[in-house]
Order: C-alpha cells, then structure tokens, then sequence
C-alpha cells in the first residue's frame, strides 16, 4: 500500500497537501533507469552537458513565478522564496564554469622514467542520491544536483517531506528536456525513502541535521561510498571594541533573522566587548523592533512563520530553558500563534551564558542572545565552545583586527564586517569544521570536482625487455 503523507501549511497550521512516498520498489525501478542514462551521459564532451543544464536554467526562469508560489506556500515567506529561485539560476551558471574548469585539458604529468607518460581521465559516481531539507527547500535541493549532473553523474533527488509543493514544478522544467529526465529524477518520500536510495546509490549528498547526518554517514560508510554532508550550525558573531556598533548591530540583527532564523548559516551568538555592549544591545533592541512579521499578508513583513511545528517546539523550548537560567529578554521572546501559523519576533537576550541550550544547541529561530566579553582571547574561547563549526562573523575597526581574531576561529568560514557572506558569495570554497559537516565543499570548484574519481594512465612510449624483466626459464638454475 502506498504511503500517504500530509504536509502542514505553516502560516495556517493546516495539513492541507499529500504527497505519496516513493517505497524500495519505485527507488529501485528509478535507480535502474537512471542508470541505463549515464552512461551515454558521461561520455558525452562537458559543452553538451553544459548546454543541457542552460536548457534547464531557461526553463526554471519560464516557470519561476509558479515556482515561486509553491515555495510561498511551502514556507510562509515571499522575499525569500524568489531569492531562491534566482539564486539556482545563477548558481547552474557558475556551475557550469566549474566544470569547464574541471574539464580542461591538463598537460602531462612528469615521472621519474623518461620513456613513461602518465596521462588520466575523470570518471563520474555513477548515481547519485540527493537528500536535501525543508529551510531553503528548492535552493538546498538543487545545490548538489546540478554539479553532480555536470560531472557526469546521474541524480535521484528526495526533497524534504515538510515542503514539498515544488516538486510538481520542478518536475515539469526537467520532463521538458528530454536529455536530462533520462538522467534527473525527482521522488516524494521521507526518511524511509531516504534509506533505500543510500542503498541504490553510488554517492549520497545530505543537507540537515547532525542526528540525521550520523545516520546516514553510518549507512554510506556501510557501503563504501562517499557522502558529502552539510549539516548543523551554532555560528557565532564577535563584535570588537573598536567596531561600528550601528553597522555591526544591522548585520547581526539581518543575519540572525533572515528566513526566520532558518539557516545553517544563521548567527546564533554573538559575544561584544564589555566597552561597548551597552550601546550594542541597545542599537541591535531598536531595529529589531521595527522588524516586523509577515502576516496577515505575505508581503506585510519580514519575519515569516515558524515553517515546522518541531521546530516551533524546539525554539520554545530554547527560549524557556534560557529564561528560566536567568535570560533577560530585551525584546521579543513570545512565540504567537497568528491565523494558524506559528510566529516569533526578533527576540534579544542578555544575561546568557553556555549552560543555557539557546547558547549551546541549535535554535533555528530569530533569537540573538548577547553576551559581554574582556578581550580578544576570551571572545576566541567563548567562540570556539561548541561542538559546530561552520561559519562565524567578526566586526572590528579594521579589517587586520579583525582577521587577526578570524584566523583563530574553529570554521570553515568567517565573514569579516559582515554577516553571512557565504551565502552571498556562493563561488568560495569552504569546508565545515566539526559537526558541521563532511566531505569535499560544495561551493567553488570542489561542487563539481567532488563526484569525480581519477583514473591514472600509465603509458611506455618504447617496447622492449627491461632491468626488472625476466621469464621464468632464464632464473631457474639447471639442475645437477
């Protein structure tokens, strides 16, 4: 029998959409398909998958407003939703550079042995198994894909069960092009569909949580095979002494809220120099009061609902857990229920310290808690207590100050007098440190070059015997 499951619209609160999980079976017939695809796929020279991908790209972009409005509806947010899309458009661009570059010719590699050439040539994963999550729902799903696509791979793609009213869409751009359905699959499901394409697949990409990301690590290790995983973030931000505390406050307060707080990349701490804190939480109080959420329209605002009722549940339980150690909530810090959806305004915190879960764990909700620091090795200290490590911000008067703290950072990313740079500046390599991930990066030239493997050839140039060269009968001695 068919899994049915029911999808809730977070701005109602109402399970108003199904969709149908794709069982063993269906994985299976996918997998055989995809398959049977790429190899013709892989031997094609990269300019024809490349212009394959552009086909695609113009076919988003001709469905980008409906696109658009299944995100809407997905994840209760407007701005954001078209951010998206466009954000995938770029991206198959700057992909697609990526692979030319993989792809270019390389001149012959020296040896020792002058009558040797080595020469090599890259050879694809063959499939490759995609399972991407519910906060960038169409960005996150296509972020590993379309590389992997590039490289010759073929892609199974499971988007998250949470939002899934894209997939039609998406769906319908790649059945346009007959070329890349053959390789391109789209499936519904959740975890248990999630489990038999691991076991189909030659590759696994995952973006979401660290419980789930050691799951799936132990199932493709069972296998032998790679999975590139981006997980979980309690980014901190460190504000010096010597900042501009007005720009500081705007871009903290920006990268803490921006879809909701739904980000890996979200900043969750922010530690400023005791000399200066005072003014800080007072600037970063002011404009979070005139954020304003996005409801009962849409475009009325920026903060958006809660798009899970679990992580409704885990930001309120962050926020009582602090309050209760002794957080003072500045501003803020009521989750509201609003039409059915589940909302939070920008919510400040002061008094924290790391035994409360809001400084330790990952919220992914719009709370910024403050916390006073006495000098650079302490603000280091405070920064680096964490079992995550994926991005960080430092805000200084310089940028030498401030790259002096930025190299002693536990991340695999810092954005300097700013908040969130990775996000906007998607062609820079990087890698997660800690529990924030595993494998090669996904931005940069590493997104293609990571579902690639790189076969050595070793070729003698001249026949003949040589030194290390015997039959058998020449070492046998004769026998008496």
């Amino acid at each position: 029998m068919t899994k049915k499951i029911s999808v809730r619209n977070p701005r109602t609160g109402v399970a108003d959409y199904t969709i149908e999980a794709a069982d063993a079976g269906e994985i299976r017939r996918a997998e055989q398909r995809l398959r049977a695809g790429q190899a013709e796929w892989a031997a094609r020279p990269v300019e024809r998958r490349i212009a394959v991908l552009r086909e695609f790209k113009e076919a988003l972009i001709r469905r980008r407003d409906e696109i658009v409005s299944r995100l809407e509806a997905d994840t209760g947010r407007r701005w954001v939703s078209g951010l998206e899309v466009d954000a995938v458009v770029g991206g198959i661009d700057r992909a697609c550079q990526f692979a030319e570059e993989t792809f270019a010719p390389a001149a012959p590699a020296p040896t020792p042995d002058p009558e040797v050439h080595a020469a090599g040539d890259l050879v694809a994963y063959p499939l490759v198994a995609v399972i991407s999550p519910w906060n960038f729902p169409f960005q996150l799903a296509l972020i590993d894909a379309v590389p992997a696509l590039l490289a010759g791979s073929a892609v199974l793609l499971k988007p998250s069960e949470m939002t899934p009213r894209f997939i039609p869409a998406l769906r319908a751009c790649v059945e346009e092009i007959p070329d890349l359905s053959g390789v391109f699959a789209v499936v519904e499901g959740d975890g248990s569909t999630g489990a038999a394409m691991i076991e189909a697949a030659d590759a696994v990409c995952f973006t979401g949580s660290v419980q789930t990301g050691r799951v799936i690590a132990a199932a493709a290790a069972a296998r032998f095979i790679p999975a590139f995983l981006e997980l979980g973030g309690k980014d901190p931000a460190i504000v010096t002494a010597s900042a501009d505390v007005d720009g500081a406050a705007s871009a903290i307060l920006w990268g803490s809220t921006i879809n909701s707080g739904h980000s890996c990349m979200s900043l969750e701490r922010v530690y400023v120099d005791r000399l200066v804190a005072g003014a800080f939480v007072e600037t970063l109080v002011a404009k979070a009061e005139r954020v304003r959420l996005a409801y009962p329209d849409l475009a009325d605002g920026q903060i958006g609902p809660i798009i899970t009722a679990a992580q409704a549940e885990t930001i309120r339980e962050h926020l009582d857990d602090a309050v209760a150690k002794g957080a003072r909530v500045r501003t803020g810090g009521s989750i509201e229920i609003l039409g059915g959806g589940t909302y939070l305004r920008p919510t400040v915190l002061t008094e924290v310290d790391h035994t409360m879960r809001v400084m330790c764990e990952e919220t992914f909700g719009p709370i910024i808690p403050v916390m006073a620091f006495d000098g650079a090795d302490e603000a280091v200290a405070l920064a680096n207590d964490t079992d995550f490590g994926l991005s960080a911000a430092v805000f200084a008067g310089t940028a030498d100050e401030a790259l002096s703290i930025a190299h002693r950072l536990e991340v695999g990313a810092v954005s300097v007098n700013d908040a969130c740079l990775t996000g906007m500046v998607p062609a820079v390599e990087k890698n997660s440190f800690k529990l924030s991930g595993l494998g090669a990066s996904r931005m940069g030239p590493p997104s293609v070059r990571r579902f690639l493997r790189r076969r050595a050839l070793l070729v003698r140039d001249a026949a003949g015997p040589r030194p290390w060269y015997y039959d058998g009968a020449s070492s046998q001695t004769e026998e008496r």
